[in-house]
């Protein structure tokens, strides 16, 4: 999976310094919110035709790492 993620650049010269594919101008949000919308990799590599189906994979494993972060709750003594 390590490699999947090294196809995801963080520049900030490039959208801003929001996560893209391979320093293209295709955040993995756009590919998040297109497979959210209900676009199939079919359609979506259609519409990017420079991107990968791994890319795609690289961007649902980008998003989920990113959301693993562990909540600190405050315990009353």
């Amino acid at each position: 999976m390590a490699n999947l993620l090294d196809r995801v650049t963080i520049d900030p010269e490039v959208c801003g310094g929001r996560p893209c594919i391979r320093g293209m101008r295709v955040r993995v949000k756009d590919i998040l919110e297109m497979l959210a919308g209900g676009a199939t990799r079919g359609e979506i590599l259609a519409d990017f035709p420079y991107l990968q189906d791994e890319e795609i994979t690289a961007a649902l494993e980008f998003g989920a790492r990113a959301t693993d972060h562990p909540i600190m709750v405050a315990v009353d003594p």
